[in-house]
C-alpha cells in the first residue's frame, strides 16, 4: 500500500502566498481600537504614489452624492469578505464601493488601486459626502492604494467615511492615528455642481 505524500515544495509557497493575499486585502482596517480623531485641515498625505495608474472618468449620471451616501449607510453591519462584492457574502473595501455605485448603475473600477486617479483630486479639507477617500494598505510605505471609503461627513473638519473594514465589516470611521499615516488623497467623481 502506497501512502500519498503531498508535495510540500509546492504546497508551502502556495499556502504562504494565499495567506499573504488574505492578510493584506483591505488591510488598512486591522485595528479597531484607535479612537482619537484628527481634523481634516491638519491632515496632509505623506504617501508617495509608486505605481502609475491610468486616469479614469466615472459617469455618475444624475445621481446625487447624498443619495449614494444614504444607500451606503443602509449597508452598515454587512460582514467583511475578501474579494467579494456580493452583499449576502460580505464585501471587501472595493467590493463595497462597487456595490454602492452599481446600485445606481454607475460603473467604477473593481480594485482599489484602479481608483488612484478616478475623478479629480481635491484637498481633504474641501471634501464632501460622496467623495472617495483613498489609503494605502497596512504598509504606509507601499505607495499603492490598498483601502478606500466614501466620505459621509466633514463638518468642522471632523471627517467621517464609510468603508468595509476587515475587522468589523461595513462601518463608519474617523481619521484616527491608524488612518492618517496611510491617507493618500480624496478623489471627487461627482461633478462639483452635484453638491
Amino acid at each position: 500500500m502506497k501512502i500519498f505524500k503531498p508535495n510540500t515544495t509546492i504546497l508551502f509557497p502556495l499556502s504562504t502566498f494565499i495567506l499573504i493575499i488574505i492578510l493584506t486585502g483591505c488591510s488598512a482596517t486591522r485595528r479597531s481600537g484607535v479612537t482619537e480623531s484628527a481634523k481634516s485641515g491638519d491632515i496632509k498625505s505623506t504617501v508617495k504614489i509608486k505605481k502609475y495608474v491610468t486616469p479614469r472618468v466615472v459617469n455618475t449620471k444624475n445621481v446625487a452624492p447624498a443619495e449614494l451616501v444614504e444607500f451606503a449607510e443602509t449597508l452598515i453591519g454587512v460582514k467583511y469578505k475578501y474579494g467579494s462584492m456580493i452583499k449576502e457574502n460580505g464585501f471587501d473595501c472595493s467590493g463595497f464601493i462597487n456595490y454602492v455605485f452599481n446600485h445606481f448603475k454607475i460603473y467604477v473600477p473593481r480594485t482599489t488601486v484602479d481608483f488612484t486617479n478616478a475623478g479629480k483630486e481635491i484637498p481633504i479639507e474641501k471634501s464632501k459626502p460622496g467623495d472617495l477617500i483613498l489609503f494605502t494598505g497596512s504598509d504606509a510605505g507601499s505607495g499603492i492604494v490598498g483601502h478606500m471609503g466614501i466620505i459621509v461627513d466633514n463638518k468642522n473638519g471632523d471627517l467621517k467615511f464609510i468603508h468595509a473594514s476587515s475587522s468589523r465589516g461595513v462601518m463608519i470611521s474617523g481619521m484616527n492615528s491608524y488612518f492618517v499615516p496611510r491617507f493618500v488623497k480624496v478623489n471627487r467623481v461627482f461633478p462639483d455642481t452635484a453638491f
